[in-house]
């Protein structure tokens, strides 16, 4: 439920600011901004998009896996203790993800940013720590691969286009969010409930043949 809530404020959000400039220059990401105290700006960018492209990429992802680690914060945790759990997740996500890009544009005043692509990374790493064996991969590319290589070549596909490709698509918020996400999920569990994650995630990695890394098919 909560999942859907996110995706729906942030949808109606993002698209009435694509008519509206003054709301999305009041939302937007924008570093001397927050450093003048706008600190509210290192969240609200989140439930901004550049486009509807954009908008449907990153809460498709969202969906399909927020869905699936809400029902699991709430399944260990209990439905309260869950709920807030995975919500604080996302949350604390949206300024984590973008800190490093605000550190490194601190006074920059061509630079902004929008797009909840960091929380949804910490939500998907988060799926991974949970699930590191279920197949995943890039949408309609017909190549799958179990989660946990998935995430490594992610991280090291963002690292090298961050130096050498940055095209307006900001790498480092994605790799700082999915690192967030597997923090968060390790600590909160432990402080929780005393439950290792990080035992549990390198118990459940099983590789007996080739075909447990990589199938071609969805």
């Amino acid at each position: 439920m909560l999942t859907i809530i996110i995706i729906a404020l942030t949808c109606v959000v993002s698209v009435w600011a694509f008519g509206n400039r003054d709301l999305m220059n009041r939302l937007v990401f924008f570093p001397p901004a927050v450093g003048a105290g706008q600190w509210y700006r290192l969240f609200s960018y989140g439930i901004l998009h550049a486009n509807y492209t954009h908008l449907f990429f990153n809460m498709f992802t969202f969906y399909l896996f927020g869905t699936y680690v809400e029902e699991a914060c709430i399944f260990s945790l209990g439905s309260q203790t869950g709920a807030v759990c995975y919500l604080l997740l996302y949350l604390t996500a949206l300024p984590i993800s973008i800190l490093p890009s605000y550190y490194g544009h601190r006074s920059d005043t061509s630079y902004y940013g929008v797009g909840a692509s960091g929380a949804v990374s910490a939500v998907v790493f988060a799926y991974v720590l949970v699930n590191p064996m279920n197949f995943m991969g890039v949408m309609f590319i017909p190549i799958m691969m179990p989660a946990f290589l998935f995430a490594i070549i992610f991280v090291a596909v963002s690292v090298y286009l961050d130096k050498n490709y940055p095209c307006g698509i900001n790498h480092l918020a994605h790799i700082a969010g999915g690192i967030y996400g597997l923090v968060y999920m390790v600590l909160a569990f432990f402080a929780l409930i005393g439950f290792n994650l990080v035992a549990r995630f390198f118990s459940l990695i099983k590789v007996d043949s080739i075909g447990d890394l990589i199938h071609f098919g969805f």
